[in-house]
Order: structure tokens, then C-alpha cells, then sequence
């Protein structure tokens, strides 16, 4: 079974993805900041990683970069999540090491094509 981080500050969007990818056959990991999810990356790399941009301790941009650098560390599939739209952040978010960017509030369709594009399912 894949696995996947689910990295975000709110516990209801924490929640309501943790319903969508387990459906979608995912195990699941939580963490509510960047600092957290690098430590659980470090521990055991995940599959994916759905990741949130505004974040208190370390954000999803920061996150991701430490990430990149880390060993094994450009193996996570990541999809950004966030309310943030504009076309400045979605090609920041690209540029620092995510393979897809979805936006909030998202449904089980969505985050399911995202993960197909990216070939997790």
C-alpha cells in the first residue's frame, strides 16, 4: 500500500484528506507544519505528500526545499494545496520541487486526477 503525508495546519483539512486517500488506498501519516513533516520524512520517506503553503514553525515552500535536499529526498510525489492561486505562487511551488498544485476547498475528484496525472493511482 502506498503511503502519504498529509501536511497541513488544519485538522478538518488533515481530516478530509486523510477520508479521500485512504479511499483511494493510501496510508496515512499527519503533520500540522513543515518542521513536523521533514522530521516524519526523515524517519520513513513517503510515496506522496499532500502539502499546505501557510503554515506556522515552517511553511510548505521551506518544507519542500529541505525536502529536496534531503536523501531520497526527491522521491515524494508532492501536490500543493493551498488557497493561494496566482500564477507567481503556482510556478514557485513548481520550481521549488512540487509535481502538482491543487486549490482549496478541494473534493474527492479533484485530489484523485491530480494523483493519477502524477502517477500514484
Amino acid at each position: 500500500m502506498k503511503t502519504c503525508l498529509v501536511v497541513d495546519d488544519s485538522s478538518v483539512i488533515r481530516k478530509v484528506a486523510r477520508r479521500i486517500l485512504e479511499d483511494l488506498d493510501f496510508t496515512i501519516t499527519e503533520a500540522e507544519d513543515g518542521k513536523q513533516a521533514l522530521d516524519i520524512c526523515r524517519a520513513s520517506m513517503p510515496d506522496a505528500i499532500l502539502l499546505d503553503w501557510n503554515m506556522p514553525v515552517m511553511d510548505g515552500l521551506e518544507f519542500l526545499g529541505h525536502l529536496r535536499g534531503e536523501a531520497n529526498g526527491d522521491a515524494p510525489k508532492v501536490v500543493f494545496c493551498t488557497t493561494e492561486n496566482d500564477v507567481a505562487h503556482i510556478a514557485r511551488a513548481i520550481r521549488a520541487g512540487a509535481n502538482e498544485y491543487i486549490m482549496k476547498p478541494f473534493d474527492r475528484e479533484i485530489v484523485e486526477a491530480k494523483f493519477q496525472e502524477v502517477g500514484l493511482i
